[in-house]
């Protein structure tokens, strides 16, 4: 990726300073609600996995842009691309596996990317925008926020993420349950109290401040650290405690000779520190 920003159809770029270290990725389709059409996936997954290359990046702030809601959820009219009556069962059941892969690439790249990914949340975050913010390492909310896994009203089981990641972002295996089974709605207030985001602004104005502070603030540590942080936690959560241990023993052998550290502590809140 190079320092031209890329320009996507259903999302919008900017960065948020100078110093290109904190990107704003704002899903756009206000006129959809931002529902997830094949555009948006392959979108979101050419967009992170290019991100990825970027040598200044150190956090991204994703929201739902100037659209009235976060997400929608998935596009019901891309549903019809999935059929295949005419086709052998056995193969058309292959084919919607090499489908669904595809489509669970997309939110893979927002978790796998090396820098934090912040999620602001306002309005409905239904269905595939559940998926997307349990993919994010930080999820902040409106007052307004709403959250649902929708898919079982419209006849299936949420298949890329949400059933993966919600109960690590919960903790709460009952709840997970019960979410996931019925389509409740949680409010901002419920998702505070359970952990699906972990602070709630007033307004959506107020939100994108506070997650543009939090980028910045982010983006002021050493990148080093702040890349193994998120390889380690990420680690330490499908991991057991010995392994989580012996993970970081190794990262850090190498990583603390970072020339950082001594950066850290010579220059303190003012250190500047390389690209990576």
């Amino acid at each position: 990726m190079t320092d031209t920003t890329p320009t996507y159809e259903t999302l919008k770029l900017h960065w948020l300073d100078a110093d290109q270290h904190c990107l704003h990725v704002a899903l756009n389709r206000p006129r959809k609600i931002n529902a997830v059409n094949m555009a948006m996936w392959r979108d979101l997954r050419d967009c992170f996995v290019a991100l990825a290359a970027h040598e200044t990046l150190r956090c991204v702030v994703i929201s739902g842009g100037e659209s009235k809601s976060f997400c929608g959820g998935i596009d019901i009219s891309d549903l019809a691309a999935f059929a295949d009556p005419g086709s052998d069962t056995a193969r058309t059941a292959l084919r919607l596996q090499r489908s669904i892969h595809g489509l669970q690439a997309s939110f893979d790249a927002v978790e796998a990317l090396r820098v934090p990914v912040i999620a602001a949340v306002h309005g409905a975050c239904y269905g595939a925008g559940v998926d997307l913010v349990t993919a994010c390492d930080v999820r902040w909310a409106s007052a307004d926020a709403k959250f649902c896994v929708k898919e079982v009203d419209i006849g299936l089981a949420a298949d890329v993420g949400t059933l993966a990641r919600l109960p690590k972002v919960i903790g709460s295996a009952s709840l997970v349950a019960e979410l996931a089974l019925t389509a409740r709605i949680v409010d901002a207030t419920e998702a505070l109290s359970c952990g699906l985001v972990s602070r709630v602004a007033s307004g959506r104005e107020q939100l994108l401040a506070g997650a543009t502070e939090l980028a910045a603030l982010i983006a002021s540590k050493s990148p080093v650290a702040i890349v193994g942080t998120k390889h380690n936690l990420l680690f330490a959560r499908d991991h057991t405690v010995a392994e989580a241990n012996r993970q970081v023993a190794l990262w850090n052998a190498a990583c603390l000779q970072t020339e950082d550290v001594a950066a850290a502590a010579m220059q303190g809140r003012a250190a500047t520190f390389s690209k990576l």
